[in-house]
C-alpha cells in the first residue's frame, strides 16, 4: 500500500518510515499539516498517519477539511493527547482511528490493516492469484509450479500493482507511484529496467510469459 505520514518530529518520521517501508509499504512524508493535506488531496494514498499537534495546520482541521471535500482515504491519528475527549474530538473530525503516544509499532501495523482493509474489502486479500502464479502478500513470496521465486523488495511492490489490476494495462506511472516514493527522482528507463528483470524470474520456471508489454502505454499480467 502507498501511506502518507504526516509528522513534524524528524526522528518520529524516519522512525516510521523506515519500519512501514520495512513491511512492504510505499511511504512518503510530510513535516507540516498543509503539506499533508495538499498531498492527500492528490488521491494516490491508501492510508493516512497523521499526528494531531502539527505546524501550520493541525491533524483535526486537516481531517476535516479532507472530509468537507469527500476525500474518504482511511486516517489514523497519533497523538500525546490521548483523554477520552482528545479521542472523541479526533473520530467526531473523521478519524477512523486514533492511536495514543507512545504506542507499539506492531499495533501501528495492525491498525493500518483493519482500517484499510474494512475500507478497501477484499481488495487486499493476503493472497493473489494470476493463472498458475500466486503471491503471498504477508510473506512476500512469490510461487509458480510450485517454485519458489526470489523477490527484492522493488520487484515484490511491481509485481503486486500487476497482479491487482491483472487483465488491465499498468502504466508505467503507475508502477513508479506504486514502488517509489513521491521525492523519487526518475533516472532513465528505471521501471523498464526492473521490469525485465521480474519477467525474467517469473518465466525461468515456466515456458510461458506472463507479463507482456503494452507498447505506448505500460505493461499487463495475464494468465
Amino acid at each position: 500500500m502507498r501511506l502518507l505520514v504526516v509528522e513534524d518530529d524528524d526522528r518520529s518520521a524516519a522512525y516510521l518510515k523506515r519500519g512501514l517501508s520495512e513491511s512492504g509499504h510505499v511511504v512518503d512524508v510530510a513535516s507540516d499539516g498543509e503539506l499533508g493535506l495538499a498531498l492527500a488531496m492528490e488521491l494516490i494514498y491508501d492510508g493516512l498517519i497523521v499526528d494531531r499537534l502539527l505546524p501550520k495546520l493541525d491533524g483535526i482541521e486537516l481531517v476535516r477539511r479532507l472530509r468537507a471535500t469527500n476525500v474518504n482515504v482511511p486516517v489514523i491519528m497519533v497523538s500525546a493527547l490521548a483523554s477520552a475527549m482528545d479521542r472523541v474530538e479526533g473520530l467526531r473530525a473523521g478519524c477512523d482511528d486514533y492511536l495514543a503516544k507512545p504506542f507499539f509499532f506492531s499495533e501501528l501495523l495492525a491498525r493500518i490493516e483493519a482500517i484499510t482493509k474494512h475500507f478497501i474489502g477484499d481488495a487486499y486479500e493476503n493472497t493473489l492469484v494470476v493463472g498458475d502464479l500466486s503471491l503471498d502478500i504477508r510473506r512476500r513470496i512469490a510461487r509458480r509450479h510450485e517454485h519458489t521465486i526470489d523477490l527484492q523488495f522493488r520487484e515484490f511492490l511491481l509485481l503486486q500493482a500487476l497482479m491487482r489490476n491483472a487483465g488491465s494495462v499498468v502504466t508505467r506511472s503507475m508502477l513508479l507511484e506504486a514502488a517509489w516514493d513521491y521525492d523519487f527522482d526518475p533516472r532513465g528507463n528505471i521501471v523498464d529496467m526492473r521490469v525485465h528483470r521480474l519477467r525474467k524470474k517469473i518465466d525461468m520456471v515456466a515456458s510461458t510469459s506472463m507479463i507482456i508489454t503494452v507498447p505506448g502505454a505500460g505493461y499487463m499480467i495475464r494468465p
